[in-house]
């Protein structure tokens, strides 16, 4: 992709900030549009013509197609790129990582985070299962970080920019990530490599 396209997202989500960041370090450019969440500006008519689901982020291509969902987002801005394992089990194994991040931990982690640090919850509010399902979560990537320095092998991929963008304010939900020693490694490493600062 060469042309502009523009990219509307939310600064306080993850989900938002993972085409960003992808388009970025692939050196896509791009016009960010920046949309509030929480006061319903994802509800308004027209924002639904762009995302009937009501959802951020949405892509604008070029042509005027529009595209939602944070991680089918980064995959076409990723075509052909080194983000995307050419070995295809590897590929395999990324997608994986980016089906269980959709369904086990953002529901759980980045909830969390946009319950007690946004809307300004206290614990007694929250869903008790939230800490302990994103606690499990956290420990299936110390799992897997533990083997290898990335979630695919040897190389960042765009399951490690889909994980990295809501573990690295893990804390905000009152996770703590000192108690995962490997994850806070990798978290440090994929900031470094995507050239972000680091989170608070």
């Amino acid at each position: 992709m060469s042309e502009v396209f523009t990219l509307y997202g939310s600064s306080s989500s993850g989900n938002s900030l993972k085409p960003k960041w992808v388009a970025e370090r692939l050196g896509i450019p791009f016009r960010w549009i920046e949309v509030d969440t929480f006061n319903g500006e994802t509800r308004t008519p027209d924002f639904l013509k762009l995302n009937p689901a009501g959802q951020a982020p949405v892509a604008v291509l070029a042509d005027g197609r529009a595209l939602a969902q944070s991680n089918a987002i980064t995959l076409h801005l990723a075509e052909r790129s080194d983000l995307i394992p050419s070995d295809a089990f590897a590929r395999a194994k990324m997608f994986e990582w980016m089906f269980w991040e959709q369904y086990s931990h953002e529901p759980t982690i980045a909830v969390r985070i946009a319950r007690k640090y946004y809307l300004k919850q206290i614990d007694a509010e929250l869903d008790p299962s939230l800490l302990i399902k994103g606690n499990a979560a956290l420990g299936r990537l110390e799992l897997q970080l533990g083997e290898t320095p990335y979630l695919v092998g040897e190389a960042i991929s765009l399951a490690d920019i889909a994980l990295v963008a809501y573990t690295r304010v893990a804390h905000r939900g009152g996770f703590d990530l000192d108690a995962y020693p490997a994850v806070r490694d990798w978290v440090r490493r994929i900031e470094a490599e995507l050239n972000i600062q680091p989170a608070d």
